[in-house]
């Protein structure tokens, strides 16, 4: 039996991957049925042009896989055609193998910023041709896989796409729920006032703010901060808006019905007390939040107040004097059974208190550090030369967004209560 020769090896025997069909393009006749003979041996389906204009007209057609192109050609050359046939708009990339009988670093160098791949000089060794078709093959194969993966990652980005927009468009109603749980940001109360904050980091956040009165000189407000942020910290929110709630006064914790008649506000150790009950009683809860709730009587000023591991209330005394009033205390759902003490103060017309979450006191600083106690102090004595209400408020954020570096944003929930006490 006579071995069979290079050319005589079938594709069977060979592996030329992602290489299925070959364009071969020249002038000359003979070297066309040379290279043909050989890439039909080898298992290739091939196309012949004699010009580039006709090679370009197959490859609109239906591009091939490789492309053997002569350099040198009337009309079009090689090298105008390999330019042409890169600026074609295909799905899939090609391999360009340019023939020539130009060896030169410049003319390589030409060849290869118009697109081609590589480079054969004639006359042609079958050997070679293989090799290097084997070559392109490996690239060719390597390049639609990454193409494949590249799909199926723009898949997986799309769902994701969806997934992020169905999650946005949730988070932007659920922002709306939670903004109806402040109904109202600045409240009359006969000449007194309370004002309002809320400002979330992100969609949504686990700060509360708010206020009720069930009467005439009776009035009760909070700020609440719960552990960690995002859906679990609103949904936490939410719950406690239920039980704090404005308008509904049967189902507030703090009220309490008497005589069929009317509702008195309960102590706001109590109320500490009972929301640390029942949040101890859910299992699989493990949320926990601090909170500042007071009741003032508004014929006197006196002003009772639990502190639940909250910051420190400022007051603001209308001699210019400033003090922050309480001892700390333990946060709300940590003990059970935890015991809860009640402050007491008398507010003078004029006298205002400012009841703020950490978001202000640990807000990184441009320059470092935080803004801590002073800094609050400082900057509230700023701020109070505003009107009051909302607008102390809405002065207070703005400085502190300006304290922070340009780069950076709020990394906290902000929010804040600031009663105006101005006497019966």
């Amino acid at each position: 039996m006579v071995p069979r020769t290079s050319l005589e090896e079938t594709r069977s025997d060979l592996d030329f991957g992602a290489i299925r069909k070959v364009l071969v393009v020249d002038d000359s006749r003979l070297q066309r049925r040379i290279l043909v003979a050989s890439l039909r041996k080898w298992g290739f389906e091939v196309v012949e042009a004699e010009t580039g204009d006709a090679a370009l007209a197959h490859c609109l057609d239906d591009p091939p896989d490789l492309v053997l192109s002569d350099w040198v050609m009337p009309g079009m050359s090689g090298l105008e055609f390999c330019n042409a046939f890169r600026a074609l708009d295909t799905d899939q990339y090609c391999y360009f193998i340019l023939l020539t009988s130009k060896s030169e670093k410049q003319e390589v160098a030409r060849g290869l910023d118009a697109g081609a791949d590589d480079f054969l000089i004639k006359p042609l060794e079958a050997d070679e041709l293989r090799a290097r078709i084997s070559a392109g093959a490996r690239i060719l194969d390597m390049q639609r896989e990454l193409s494949q993966k590249n799909r199926l990652i723009e898949s997986a980005l799309e769902e994701l796409r969806l997934a992020h927009d169905a999650i946005d468009k949730d988070l932007i109603q659920a922002r709306k729920i939670q903004e109806s749980l402040v109904p109202e940001f600045t409240r009359s109360f006969g000449r007194s006032r309370v004002s309002l904050l809320l400002k979330p980091c992100g969609h949504i956040g686990g700060d509360l703010v708010g206020m009720f009165s069930p009467g005439v000189n009776r009035l009760g407000f909070y700020s609440i901060d719960v552990s960690g942020h995002g859906i679990t910290s609103a949904m936490m929110t939410a719950r406690l808006g239920g039980y704090l709630s404005s308008k509904h006064f049967d189902q507030n914790v703090a009220m309490e019905k008497r005589f069929n008649k009317f509702y008195a506000l309960l102590p706001p150790e109590d109320v500490a007390s009972m929301l640390n009950s029942r949040l101890m009683a859910d299992e699989g809860i493990e949320e926990y939040f601090t909170m500042v709730y007071a009741i003032v009587d508004l014929r006197n000023g006196h002003l009772k107040m639990v502190q639940a591991g909250h910051p420190h209330p400022l007051l603001l005394r209308q001699d210019g004097s400033t003090e922050y009033l309480g001892d700390g205390g333990l946060p709300i759902g940590l003990i059970e059974d935890a015991g809860f003490q009640q402050i007491e103060t008398h507010m003078k017309p004029g006298d205002k208190l400012l009841v703020y979450s950490d978001g202000f006191t640990e807000c990184q600083l441009a320059e470092g550090g935080l803004l801590e106690e002073d800094g609050l102090r400082e900057m509230a004595q700023q701020c109070i030369s505003a009107k009051g209400g909302s607008e102390f408020l809405d002065d207070m954020f703005w400085r502190l967004t300006q304290e922070i570096s340009p780069k950076d944003s709020i990394g906290d929930d902000v929010s804040a209560v600031f009663f105006e006490y101005n006497g019966p």
